[in-house]
């Protein structure tokens, strides 16, 4: 999931450079969404992920 984030931030880059700013604003808000679902998702294998048996 954070393989797309950073896609899609390269998505909204490349479109600032040329002057699409619809396209790359709505590509840096995919981008933002998804690393925010990434973080919460990686806290929350962190918290309640395998814990090792004693």
């Amino acid at each position: 999931m954070l393989h797309y984030a950073v896609v899609f931030l390269l998505i909204a880059l490349v479109a600032a450079v040329l002057g699409f700013g619809g396209l790359a604003g709505a590509a840096t808000g995919i981008a933002k969404i998804l690393f925010l679902v990434f973080l919460v998702l990686f806290i929350a294998s962190m918290v309640f992920g395998r814990r090792a048996r004693l």
